[in-house]
């Protein structure tokens, strides 16, 4: 079981609620950390998050994970996850197991969006399921 868990979520997230409601549902990010914060609380696993509008920020925190004991991550890169080598580089460095996350399901949206840099360094991929596929992610962190 993890037992620190370090939840990423990348740019334009921080709308979430209020951002095209219809792709990405009505949950707040507030809303949806807190809901995570209680499944690891419950489970007796620490949690932190961290929501970064820039490549850079989301590179120093994984970065900074290697030493901080975090022991597995659940990351929605958001846009970055279509585009940022630099993510993928950090999270193949660092070597802790994680989960990539995303509100709406990238298969029925532009092309451009089926491809992931982080999918094949994935534990897993949960697509589409809005905010329940954080708590997934979340659930399985907690039994791995």
């Amino acid at each position: 079981m993890a037992q620190h868990i370090l939840v990423l979520h990348g740019p334009n997230l921080n709308l979430l609620g209020t951002r095209e409601p219809a792709v990405y549902g009505r949950r707040t990010l507030a809303e949806i950390d807190r809901r995570l914060r209680q499944l690891a609380t419950e489970a007796g696993a620490q949690y932190a998050s961290l929501q970064s509008n820039q490549e850079g920020g989301l590179v120093d925190r994984i970065q900074a994970a290697a030493t901080d004991g975090t022991d597995f991550i659940i990351i929605n890169a958001a846009a970055y996850t279509h585009t940022s080598i630099a993510i993928r580089d950090a999270l193949a460095a660092v070597a802790i197991q994680f989960v990539e996350v995303h509100l709406s399901n990238v298969h029925r949206r532009e092309s451009f969006r089926h491809v992931s840099y982080l999918s094949d360094l994935a534990q897993g991929v949960i697509v589409g399921l809005g905010a329940f596929g954080y708590e997934a992610a979340m659930r399985y962190a907690l039994t791995a």
